[in-house]
């Protein structure tokens, strides 16, 4: 990692604040990194904390083809009161005494929760319904249905279960969890459809995503520290970290970069990306096979 005082170039680990769209943390990185070329990968939900990945300049051709694909979370879910967006950020439409719910009972609804499931994601997720944005029609008052998906959730652990009492006096029942998920999986349809599973309704109260991909919350700054120093990770590291890595001498480095399709070594043929090296280091470009040749995705050289 690097601090930067001109506009920087590579990636940056955002530790989201609640409240925020990913697209506000995009706008204030905008102002911090005084440039335009500002992306991310992976949206988080407003209410959600946690690991947002950035890309600043030239990274931003990073971020469509990062491995992003296994998310880690730590969440609380209330049991006993279902809400009209599935997390606390919608109004209550359902209350009912979760007191009873027994531990046994929790840790089945669990496992029928693990592994490769089929999910339908909430009704106010950013899901495209015949190109109109799910949330969109949930505001307008439409019924629909959004089709279920296939998600892994390779790891659904329960820490803690406290008994506790909601504003409107119902008992509920509020479950500190770990989750380690596959990419599209919406946490709070694993809340709304525990707590229906149970008999009883439930939604997610918190949600602080700890990793993405390689990623995770260690090496995050909130927006306060990056105003306070830029935290940046170079574009060569965060291609090295992300994708193979092949080396090429100077000769063919120049005719990658004149666009012509080199022979690929045996050992990247079957793979994806790969981030390609010229002499003293410099990333050149992110390439994939295409019948044994390097086919450009991305050049920065």
């Amino acid at each position: 990692m690097t601090q930067h005082t001109t506009t920087p170039d590579g990636l940056v680990i955002v530790d989201k604040p609640s409240g925020f769209t990913s697209h506000d943390v995009v706008a204030k990185m905008r102002g911090i990194a005084r440039t335009r070329r500002v992306g991310h990968a992976g949206t988080l939900d407003p209410m959600a904390t946690g690991v947002l990945v950035l890309g600043v300049e030239r990274a931003t051709k990073l971020l469509g083809h990062l491995a992003l694909t296994e998310k880690e979370y730590l969440g609380t879910i209330r049991l006993g009161q279902t809400t009209v967006t599935d997390d606390a950020e919608g109004e209550i439409s359902a209350s009912a005494d979760a007191s009873g719910v027994t531990r046994e009972a929790i840790d089945k609804g669990v496992a029928e929760l693990t592994g490769r499931i089929m999910q339908v994601p909430s009704k106010v997720s950013a899901i495209k319904i015949n190109g109109v944005r799910s949330y969109k029609r949930a505001r307008e008052g439409e019924e629909f249905d959004i089709p279920a998906r296939p998600v892994t959730v390779s790891s659904f652990v329960v820490h803690d279960v406290r008994e506790a009492v909601a504003e409107d006096g119902t008992p509920v029942c509020d479950l500190v969890v770990s989750v380690v998920c596959s990419s599209g999986t919406y946490i709070r349809a694993l809340a709304r459809d525990l707590g229906a599973g149970l008999g009883v309704g439930g939604h997610l109260t918190a949600l602080r995503r700890t990793r993405v991909g390689p990623y995770r919350i260690d090496t995050a700054r909130t927006l306060e520290q990056l105003q306070k120093e830029l935290t940046v990770m170079p574009v060569a590291e965060a291609a090295t970290a992300a994708f193979p890595r092949w080396d090429v001498d100077a000769r063919r480095a120049r005719l990658l970069l004149n666009g012509v399709r080199l022979e690929m070594p045996d050992e990247y043929a079957d793979g994806g990306p790969v981030a390609v090296f010229g002499p003293e280091g410099v990333l050149l470009a992110l390439v994939e096979p295409l019948k044994g040749k390097a086919k450009s995705l991305a050049v920065f050289g």
